[in-house]
């Protein structure tokens, strides 16, 4: 049973697939559950209890982001990642292997982490798990908003043309091996920093790439917590639960 602050989890139906790119699947999921679905919620994230118990088992849950909302249904992107045996994750095997008319036990949504408004340049970094929420936080930025964005894609033909204000620039970093070179995010975003005391930086990528964007952020710019929004989305190698307490305890250390 869901603890008394937290909604149990709705059903909803899977209502179409969309392959965004060659590395990118989006699937829609709707139906009735979709009655009670919080308004607000693109940029978010909800829980996907993938397989459903068996045999009293657990089901093995996954947190996505909501790319786009409608009243009749959410959109999420999946970035098919695969691991070093070229084994996808039980999220991108689902994903894969669902088909209109299934059904999912969905969690949440919760919160998302948009940009804040007031500051005069933005620096923005992820991988392929992070281009949705990025995608949504620089659609809701203002007209005159400025800042780099720089985004790490499996393949060239992963690039997605993103709307965004004109004063915001695009740069795409192709990386075939996933969790690789974590060095490349650290090298694009420090090259696109106008320096300054006004930078606002919003960072979501695998863990040894947040790491050293979060040495670089906050170790030699600076950046406080007023200034910079930085989290590990997945770490190579590591399921979503192990990521979970590495993730813990790396914040522990870095206080």
């Amino acid at each position: 049973m869901a603890p008394p602050h937290r909604p149990p989890p709705r059903v909803l139906q899977v209502m179409a697939k969309q392959q965004i790119s060659p590395n990118m699947l989006r699937v829609r999921l709707g139906g009735p559950g979709m009655a009670d679905f919080p308004a607000g919620a693109e940029g978010g994230y909800v829980k996907l209890m993938l397989g459903g118990p068996q045999a009293g088992a657990r089901p093995v849950v996954r947190t996505y982001t909501v790319r786009h909302q409608t009243a009749e249904a959410i959109d999420v992107d999946f970035a098919l990642h695969q691991d070093g045996t070229g084994e996808h994750g039980p999220a991108t095997d689902w994903a894969l292997a669902t088909q209109p008319g299934e059904t999912i036990e969905v969690g949440g949504p919760g919160p998302a982490k948009p940009l804040p408004p007031g500051h005069t340049f933005y620096l923005i970094a992820g991988d392929m798990t992070a281009l949705p929420a990025i995608a949504v936080n620089l659609a809701a930025l203002p007209a005159d908003a400025r800042g780099a964005v720089v985004i790490e894609v499996n393949s060239a033909a992963d690039q997605q043309d993103l709307a965004r204000p004109a004063g915001l620039s695009l740069a795409y970093h192709v990386n075939p091996h996933p969790g690789s070179n974590p060095q490349a995010l650290v090298q694009g975003l420090a090259a696109q920093d106008p320096g300054g005391d006004e930078v606002y930086a919003w960072v979501a990528c695998e863990f040894s790439a947040m790491r050293g964007l979060r040495e670089y952020l906050r170790g030699q710019r600076g950046l406080g917590p007023d200034r910079l929004y930085i989290s590990s989305y997945w770490k190579q190698g590591a399921t979503e639960e192990a990521h979970k307490v590495v993730k813990r305890e790396d914040a522990e250390l870095a206080g």
